[in-house]
């Protein structure tokens, strides 16, 4: 995959929404919510032009016995993709670019929380969000297209950054939110 970091758009939040509703229809009646993610989630900073839509569902079963309806939608169906307690799924458009991805954690779960807290995070403290904006466009200057080299360049401050965006949102919303276990 080609590394790409571009500069603001604001029909991201558009995609989202479009994308958001095209998901419900989808997947129909349940208890499920639809939440924009990632670069693209937190104005003002470059990003890979991928909408990233986090799913909190009340069930990964519940998920699991739906997942013909998002293949339909044209995603590719990856299981947790490496990471326990997650159903990934991503979408390309005609070319082949990545257009799409959605990450599925059963609701409050330590997935969902580090996601939303980490986007929040950012949008809430725009110091760290243009940091972050800088780092990104750097990696993808020299990393020569290599998507690994471009992730584990941000590894490191986006495990600084999630530590303390979890602290942050547990001060800003006790008792619901809470710091998941493994990364206190």
């Amino acid at each position: 995959m080609q590394v790409y970091v571009v500069p603001p758009d604001p029909d991201w939040a558009n995609r989202y929404l479009a994308e958001a509703a095209v998901l419900r229809v989808a997947l129909g009646a349940g208890e499920f919510e639809v939440h924009h993610i990632g670069s693209t989630a937190v104005p003002g900073i470059h990003a890979k032009p991928i909408i990233d839509l986090l799913l909190e569902v009340g069930s990964l079963n519940w998920l699991d016995d739906r997942t013909a309806r998002l293949t339909d939608l044209g995603y590719e169906a990856l299981g947790e993709c490496g990471i326990p307690g997650r159903r990934y799924f991503r979408k390309s458009d005609e070319q082949g670019n990545r257009t799409h991805q959605v990450h599925a954690f059963e609701t409050g779960s330590p997935g969902s929380r580090r996601h939303l807290a980490f986007r929040d995070y950012l949008r809430n403290h725009p110091e760290v969000a243009a940091e972050y904006s800088l780092l990104k466009q750097r990696l993808a200057a020299k990393c020569e297209h290599q998507i690994e080299t471009y992730m584990d360049g941000k590894d490191p401050f986006i495990k600084r950054h999630e530590r303390l965006a979890l602290k942050w949102a547990e001060e800003c919303r006790p008792p619901a939110f809470s710091i998941p276990k493994e990364f206190k």
